[in-house]
């Protein structure tokens, strides 16, 4: 099984596309993960830096916060849709919302189904907070009514919401890792999404409840016989990344992160 690594373009959207693409090559990238830009003519920039640097492309889907459902469902169609002639290795989508219903939110993932069975795009939604899939226990009752999901495996929320490291859901743990097709890894902890350097020795339990996880999928993938596994490096920039109060200065480096982490998960799955 090859493992595919993915520069997120977030905090890097002040850079222009070319020299963005052409770091993320050089830094030993496979592609990047983004949203995509709805300007016909960036869209093309962002396509043409892309393909001049032979990277592959992880749509992501973020954008929609409409309260009124019918305008959210109608929405984030269009944004699916707008990923379509991108050449997406799957997108990644933050689905839905906490405060919709159940009705609400299900139909939002037949809408993901039906895209997926016209354009033969992969969807996979993110287990991420304020979303449908905020938390292990919602993630479960969604799973039994769509025995297919698939899901991005961005565990830290769901530690933040339950303000644990999931001790106490090992079975829903299980049926996730079970369904994860592309993985987001940040460390998160108790008490928030993303710790502010994943090396510092006081996250080491939650670095390895995290890395715990990503061996499970790692290993599950392979044992299916899969050709590829996509991971995303997912440390943010601020206000994800601690501050310095008052000065407003990132604790870490973004960039240095991600690499890190790339560098690290490269090393573990020789890949």
């Amino acid at each position: 099984m090859k493992i595919d690594f993915f520069c997120p373009r977030w905090g890097a959207e002040h850079i222009p596309w070319k020299e963005f693409c052409r770091q993320v090559s050089a830094a030993g990238y496979s592609g990047i993960e983004s949203p995509a830009p709805s300007d016909p003519d960036e869209k093309n920039e962002m396509k043409n830096a892309i393909d001049k640097h032979g990277l592959l492309f992880i749509g992501q889907y973020y954008q929609s916060f409409e309260k009124d459902f019918q305008t959210h469902l109608h929405n984030f169609r269009l944004h699916l849709q707008n990923m379509q002639i991108l050449n997406c290795t799957l997108i990644d989508s933050q689905t839905g919302k906490d405060y919709f219903s159940t009705e609400q939110n299900i139909e939002l993932f037949k809408a993901a189904d039906e895209f997926s069975l016209s354009s033969g795009i992969t969807v996979a939604h993110e287990t991420h907070r304020n979303k449908a899939l905020y938390a292990a226990h919602r993630f479960g009752e969604l799973a039994s009514i769509f025995p297919k999901l698939k899901i991005t495996a961005d565990f830290s929320h769901w530690c933040c919401v339950s303000e644990s490291l999931l001790e106490q859901q090992q079975e829903m743990m299980e049926i996730a890792i079970s369904k994860s097709i592309h993985i987001h890894a940040r460390v998160g902890n108790e008490e928030s999404p993303q710790v502010s350097d994943p090396r510092a020795p006081e996250y080491e339990q939650a670095f390895a409840a995290h890395m715990q996880w990503w061996d499970k999928i790692v290993a599950q993938r392979q044992e299916q016989g899969v050709a590829q596994l996509t991971i995303t490096p997912e440390f943010g920039p601020p206000p994800y990344m601690p501050t310095i109060p008052f000065a407003k200065t990132p604790v870490a480096n973004q960039w240095e992160l991600n690499l890190f982490m790339m560098e690290c998960l490269k090393q573990r799955y020789n890949s």
